[in-house]
């Protein structure tokens, strides 16, 4: 019980014990009064006043020690509970033994569900190692071997065209595997994200070098527009990775010619970047679509993909205390705000 509801419960005992003094008061005045201040009366109304107080004063003592002392058993099973110690006791047919057992099963219920919520996390980061490593050797041989291929001299061109094909969908599926293998990893709580204040120029710098070489390739201009004071409480990484799935999405969607503009503003709580590109854009029924796991827009269907990326990009943002919003318009582009929490001073 803390220090406001025992100063409640003690205002409630005065309250009651001077209704009580003012009753026994009144009623031994008005005994007098009608008797003419007898003097027999005088004393039989004394002592029954006396008996009255003693009485009412050892009910409310009583009563409050029994609330006392069912306060503190209470939190004493709550403490033995959270501190993993025995509280079982016999049962009798009281409410106080009736709780303290059903806290008891709940307690070990609790228990027992956490335990198998961690040996399932331990079985799937098992898997997941044991994906990560039975498929990383043999992909990279597959490439390997398709590179060796198509540097063969004696190789005709539907040959190396086959090779070219055999290296382009290992890469591909060596990134599907390394996107499932982080999205579980993200929804199991196994990856760790370590937020610390930077700028968020840095982040956004690199996010951009990692898709900087197939926007040239796709003839896609990008500009930043960011004050390196900006800060933000965020894992440089991971966030990096986040505003790259978008920017790789921004870059896919929009035609040769295409233009990225990404800007920052600082804020009292968030520090938001946006990225907008002139894509395709998105339609308005599938705004809160488009961060589900494996989901496609429709009008998206000759693109290649397979719906991770702005899934795993929302996770992140949403693990480090932030969050992502979209407008878009069909044909003119789409708009990506993510927000980061804000640092406690301009850097």
């Amino acid at each position: 019980m803390n220090k406001s509801e025992e100063h409640r419960f003690g205002g409630t005992y005065f309250v009651f014990s001077f209704i009580l003094f003012i009753l026994v008061l009144g009623y031994t005045a008005s005994v007098l009064y009608i008797n003419a201040f007898d003097d027999t009366i005088i004393w039989i109304s004394l002592l029954f006043a006396a008996f009255v107080f003693t009485v009412g004063a050892a009910w409310i003592w009583t009563l409050k020690t029994k609330i006392a002392s069912i306060v503190k058993a209470v939190d004493d099973m709550v403490d033995r509970a959270i501190h993993g110690q025995a509280t079982a006791s016999d049962y009798v047919e009281t409410n106080l033994s009736s709780l303290e057992n059903k806290l008891i099963r709940y307690i070990d219920l609790s228990t027992t569900h956490e335990r198998k919520l961690e040996a399932e996390k331990n079985k799937i980061k098992a898997l997941i190692s044991d994906i990560s490593h039975q498929t990383k050797t043999p992909l990279s041989n597959i490439m390997l071997y398709s590179q060796l291929l198509r540097e063969n001299p004696k190789l005709d061109e539907e040959a190396g065209q086959l090779a070219d094909s055999v290296n382009a969908q290992s890469e591909k599926l060596n990134w599907l595997i390394q996107s499932l293998i982080k999205m579980s990893r993200l929804e199991t709580g196994i990856i760790s994200i370590h937020q610390t204040p930077k700028p968020v120029i840095r982040t956004i710098s690199e996010a951009v070098s990692q898709i900087y070489d197939l926007s040239k390739q796709q003839g896609i201009g990008i500009t930043i527009d960011c004050n390196r004071k900006i800060a933000a409480v965020h894992d440089l990484k991971w966030t990096s990775e986040a505003l790259f799935n978008i920017l790789e999405n921004a870059v896919k969607y929009s035609g040769p010619g295409g233009k990225i503009h990404i800007s920052a503003e600082a804020y009292e709580m968030f520090a938001r970047v946006d990225i907008s590109d002139t894509g395709i854009g998105i339609e308005e029924g599938e705004l809160n679509l488009i961060f589900k796991r494996f989901y496609r827009c429709k009008r998206t269907a000759e693109y290649e993909g397979v719906g991770i990326g702005l899934f795993l990009a929302r996770e992140i943002v949403a693990l480090q205390g932030g969050y992502i919003k979209v407008s878009s318009k069909v044909g003119e582009g789409s708009v990506f705000s993510v927000y980061l929490p804000a640092a406690s001073g301009q850097m």
